[in-house]
């Protein structure tokens, strides 16, 4: 065993009637559902922030949702709440097959910093677990699909190309936020090694 899925965040907050719904994000859990069985390890990623978490616009005053601050040093997209620990959102889509799932990293719990990816935190100050586990399998070869393909989808893909890993993307089981951005991101994915793969092939 080489090679494992990696589903990024198909959680009820990225998802239809959620707080940040990424557009047509329940289309690909079919998809997402019949890939696991392609693979012996199937492992996910969670967001599970805290409610004062510091990407949270409803954290300051006269400040909306997607307006960009400062972080801690870090330039920050401020979201809407989002995958609180413990609330509804935060969990699984009813709709995603879990039983294949073997192991389940959490992200995002530090009220002071952001983590997209499912590696580091967005200051890359700490790691999640996720690289020290794959390579303690032997695994080289990640395989992604999940949520949103252009923000937590994309920058795991990055970290993990610095880790060493070889990857793919199934691009039609994953969904973005901007579709234009996915444009150039995809571009730079392909530039960079990864392999995009459309349904068919």
């Amino acid at each position: 065993m080489s090679q494992a899925l990696l589903i990024i965040d198909i959680q009820n907050d990225f998802t239809e009637g959620g707080s940040l719904e990424v557009p047509g994000a329940h289309h690909i859990i079919p998809l997402v559902n019949q890939l696991q069985n392609q693979f012996e390890l199937v492992i996910a990623t969670q967001d599970w922030h805290p409610r004062d978490h510091g990407s949270f616009a409803s954290n300051y005053s006269g400040k909306k949702p997607f307006e960009i601050i400062d972080l801690y040093g870090l330039e920050q997209v401020l979201w809407p709440d989002h995958c609180i620990q413990q609330n509804r959102g935060a969990e699984f889509h009813q709709e995603l097959k879990t039983n294949k799932i073997q192991t389940i990293f959490r992200k995002g719990m530090d009220p002071k910093i952001d983590s997209y990816s499912g590696f580091y935190d967005n200051g890359h100050k700490k790691q999640t677990g996720l690289t020290g586990y794959l390579k303690g399998l032997r695994i080289q070869h990640l395989y992604f699909c999940g949520l949103a393909a252009d923000y937590c989808v994309y920058y795991s893909i990055k970290d993990a190309l610095a880790e060493g890993f070889k990857c793919s993307l199934f691009v039609e089981a994953t969904k973005a936020i901007s579709i234009a951005r996915f444009d150039d991101i995809k571009k730079e994915l392909k530039d960079l090694g990864v392999v995009l793969i459309a349904k068919g092939s």
